[in-house]
């Protein structure tokens, strides 16, 4: 069972701590690490200049079509950012307790 980080971006502090508590407790990531960014990207034809929660999800392979699933049902954004890093290599009593956070999907 492999490990991956999923990140996503969204809007503000409370939307980052909302989407990582209802992913945790589905079971879906064992944990969420946010954190205060800036991005700067174009949007509709328009330069956009804004601050933003990174959100980074720990959880395994076998959970990537559900989290995928769940942070599209969730998303307040149009067209977020959902992308997915393998993790390796990586300790494995960390890996160990990231398995038994995720519930089998």
């Amino acid at each position: 069972m492999s490990l991956i980080a999923v990140t996503t971006t969204i809007g503000d502090a409370e939307q980052a701590q909302r989407l990582a508590r209802e992913v945790v407790q589905r079971r879906l990531a064992a944990c969420a690490q946010l954190s205060a960014i800036e991005s700067i990207y174009v949007w509709q034809g328009q330069l956009q200049h804004e601050g933003e929660r990174r959100i980074v999800f720990k959880t395994t392979v076998e959970a990537w079509p559900a989290l995928l699933e769940a942070l599209r049902e969730l998303h307040p954004y149009e067209l977020p950012q959902i992308v997915a890093t393998a993790l390796q290599p990586v300790c494995e009593e960390y890996a160990r307790w990231v398995r038994e956070q995720v519930q089998d999907n």
